[in-house]
């Protein structure tokens, strides 16, 4: 014993930043015993002891319970011990940091949804957080929505179906760009086809009411200083699509953008 050096609860509780209360909680637990006892009766406490109190703090930090941790840590008697513990810990502390960083990212893009909205809607607010959790990246078109629309959109979809459709808009879109860049006029046989499948994908996401299409058209007027790239490659579309989609209703019979 003499040659160990050892510290008393107190020294070990100021030193790892916790309280003599909480090492006494750990014993009682089984978590971290004391190696030796003072011929006074005191606890005592080696440096080895102090690593593996830092492991329960970290796992604990981590979110893990006091059972929990009991059945993670073992004795470290050996370098091999001490690095898979250690690694392990590395491993844990990693993926915390990665969550952490998604949710600021989550917080500082809903700080500037919450900025930019006119009013207070803590329902848009939710809707724009699991769709930041869904890694939707038009989470920001929520805003733009009114609550009508906004409804048949909760309504019209589930996060698998969302994505879906989400990416086959995205699809059609870089396709009529392409049908842009080489300058095909709107009554080419692949404009219209495309024409038709663009409608075809706003029928689907409205399920024929047709008194969602004003709100849709409000979007070809977005400002969205964040998204500005995305609300030009838009109104690129739109406007290249505009004459077609005459053309288009033209052979329909009807315009239903006039219709009462």
């Amino acid at each position: 014993m003499k040659d160990q050096k050892y510290m008393t609860v107190g020294e070990l509780a100021k030193k790892m930043g916790t309280t003599v209360r909480t090492l006494q909680f750990y014993d009682q637990r089984g978590l971290l015993h004391p190696s030796a006892e003072s011929e006074g009766g005191r606890r005592l406490y080696t440096y080895q002891d102090m690593i593996l109190l830092h492991q329960i703090q970290s796992l604990k930090s981590l979110g893990f319970s006091l059972d929990d941790i009991q059945n993670k840590i073992e004795v470290l008697d050996t370098p091999q011990k001490v690095e898979k513990a250690l690694s392990q810990q590395e491993v844990m502390i990693e993926d915390k940091i990665k969550k952490l960083q998604n949710t600021l990212s989550a917080i500082q893009a809903l700080k500037v949804e919450v900025s930019q909205m006119q009013t207070v809607d803590f329902k848009k607010y939710a809707d724009i957080i699991v769709n930041l959790q869904m890694n939707n990246e038009y989470y920001w078109l929520i805003k733009h929505f009114d609550n009508e629309t906004w409804e048949h959109v909760r309504q019209r979809f589930d996060k698998d179906s969302g994505q879906e459709f989400i990416q086959r808009f995205h699809q059609i879109n870089e396709d009529i760009l392409t049908l842009k860049a080489k300058h095909l006029p709107p009554e080419d046989e692949q404009v219209q086809q495309m024409t038709e499948k663009f409608w075809n994908l706003i029928m689907e996401f409205t399920q024929g009411d047709m008194s969602l299409l004003p709100q849709l058209m409000k979007f070809d007027h977005l400002s969205d200083a964040q998204n500005q790239d995305w609300i030009q490659k838009q109104n690129e579309v739109n406007d290249y699509l505009k004459p077609a989609l005459d053309l288009y209703f033209q052979k329909l019979g009807y315009d239903p953008f006039k219709e009462e």
